[in-house]
């Protein structure tokens, strides 16, 4: 490989293998919170507040039963609230799940193929001083040597990409 093809390797697998990460997550992330409130939803949720609101004002012995009566209506109203979000879930559920049986196998994939085509070349060249304990471990099956540099190989990277993307898709919550 050239120099150039070389240069940019190591930052393309690395977005890659980010996206391989990111993409996945942000979807189970749009299924398990629903993704953006509905207007019924929404109408819902200010009825249920009203009707609490009302049941609070009411507060003399007289009007226990009316306040009892509002509760009960909220209560329904929760329970037809809950009933919506989860026959939503199951919509958004439905429209994802077909794709998401697919990501394993599309990440393995394309893992295999940057493992076949990276085999004996080096993904990037590292100073030696940058990582001397773990020189041997990096340039492992990259096939170049060099005196001053550490060559990078591609399972190492693959490896150290992985780890690093799962790391920041956790610290951004995804």
């Amino acid at each position: 490989m050239d120099d150039d093809a070389s240069s940019l390797a190591a930052p393309t697998i690395f977005i890659l293998v980010a996206l391989l990460q990111i993409i996945p997550r942000y979807f189970e992330n749009q299924i398990r919170s629903g993704g953006a409130m509905s207007s019924e939803e929404k109408r819902l949720r200010a009825e249920i507040k009203q009707l609490l609101k009302e049941a609070s004002s009411l507060t003399q012995p007289s009007t226990f039963a009316q306040a009892t009566k509002l509760r009960r209506t909220a209560a329904a109203k929760e329970k037809e609230l809950a009933k919506y979000q989860e026959q939503q879930m199951l919509e958004m559920k439905s429209s994802y799940e077909p794709y998401m049986k697919y990501v394993t196998p599309v990440k393995a994939l394309i893992y295999l193929l940057l493992g076949v085509w990276f085999w004996k070349y080096p993904v990037a060249a590292i100073s030696k001083e940058l990582v001397q304990p773990f020189g041997k471990m990096l340039s492992w099956k990259s096939g170049a040597t060099s005196n001053d540099k550490i060559m990078v190989g591609i399972v190492p990277w693959l490896i150290l990409c992985t780890r690093v993307s799962k790391l920041i898709c956790r610290k951004i919550n995804i």
